[in-house]
């Protein structure tokens, strides 16, 4: 695609609108008030509102490879936080993807220089499961489940915050971790069980004792 078609593609994109409400832009700027925090993958072929079929002012979205949620990340952090107790979303979906160029890099021993840091968090993620993924011969399967436990260690990583914590005892916010497949076009959901990761680690990680 040659830069000059996306600004006509723009100015198409414009008139389909206008030509369904004439007040969408108007009402677009008023502000947003998303239900769905997305932290998902950079890939340029994993695209939230059209996986989720959302229009804009649906998703507050975060990408970035390999959807990583990562404490020491002030990016994600600074998303987090926003769109938690400001834009107060209910819900937070960690979405990640079969065919993940990240977790794939990352089974690889081999030197990637600056993306070294940022992938030894899914190695990490390899050492903890690594009894389970060393039992599966086939090395594409292999890769389909470490997506999966990526994912869910995300997500494990967000219940231990403290905006997610808050949220959860105020207004009951949840925690999702979903895959796309990207071979079908399917959304799957890995039904993580929030609430059930949230006590098992609440010995540790709670930041919001209740008050004797």
């Amino acid at each position: 695609m040659k830069i000059e078609s996306v600004f006509a593609n723009n100015e198409k994109w414009i008139a389909q609108k206008l030509e369904t409400d004439e007040h969408y832009f108007e009402n677009l700027a008023s502000g947003q008030k998303p239900e769905f925090l997305y932290i998902g993958c950079s890939d340029s072929r994993v695209t939230a509102e059209d996986l989720m079929g959302i229009q804009p002012g649906e998703a507050f979205i975060h990408r970035n490879i390999a959807n990583l949620v990562n404490n020491v990340d002030l990016n994600v952090m600074t998303v987090l936080n926003y769109a938690v107790r400001h834009l107060k979303v209910n819900h937070i979906v960690v979405c990640g993807h079969y065919n993940c160029g990240g977790v794939k890099a990352a089974m690889q021993p081999a030197d990637l220089g600056i993306l070294n840091p940022w992938l030894r968090n899914i190695r990490d993620v390899y050492r903890i499961h690594k009894d389970e993924l060393n039992a599966i011969s086939d090395e594409s399967k292999r890769y389909d489940r470490l997506v999966e436990l990526n994912v869910l260690e995300q997500c494990t990583n967000l219940i231990k915050t403290a905006a997610v914590q808050e949220a959860y005892r105020e207004r009951g916010l949840i925690v999702h971790g979903w895959v796309f497949d990207i071979r079908t076009g399917k959304l799957i959901d890995l039904e993580i069980g929030f609430e059930s990761i949230l006590k098992n680690i609440l010995e540790i990680y709670n930041l919001y004792p209740e008050t004797e």
